[in-house]
């Protein structure tokens, strides 16, 4: 808008009328709007969003990688047994509170679908 000021105070002195700075004016609203709203999408704009019991589940394996990893060090001799024990309890720690935040958001989606079939405990009988 101060280019547009400025066009019409220079137009104005020099006399040559307003269908330059009209024009000018137009032409930079319409860069200006095609800045604001041409955009440019990306795959990642439509990509499937993850869940938060796939982001836990992922975080589940990541940590018994980093379990099987550790035990694998210790064995190779990179760890002293103190050290191990207290790196292990602290991924196991890690480990039981994703369990339960896994655990929390599966009984969260029973409670929000009723309709879906349950599924059984493990080793554990209907009775007839």
């Amino acid at each position: 808008m101060l280019v547009c000021l400025w066009l019409f105070a220079a137009d104005a002195a020099l006399g040559n009328g307003d269908t330059v700075v009209l024009l000018a004016c137009l032409a930079l609203a319409a860069a200006t709007g095609m800045f604001i709203f041409w955009v440019q999408y990306e795959e990642a704009d439509f990509a499937p969003r993850r869940s938060r019991l796939d982001q836990l589940m992922d975080r589940r394996e990541t940590i018994y990688e980093n379990l099987r990893d550790l035990k694998f060090e210790y064995r190779a001799g990179k760890y002293a047994e103190k050290d191990y024990e207290e790196m292990k309890a602290a991924i196991e720690t890690e480990a039981a509170l994703v369990l339960a935040d896994i655990d929390e958001e599966t009984v969260q989606g029973v409670e929000l679908n009723p309709g879906a079939p349950r599924r059984r405990a493990h080793g554990s009988r209907e009775a007839e």
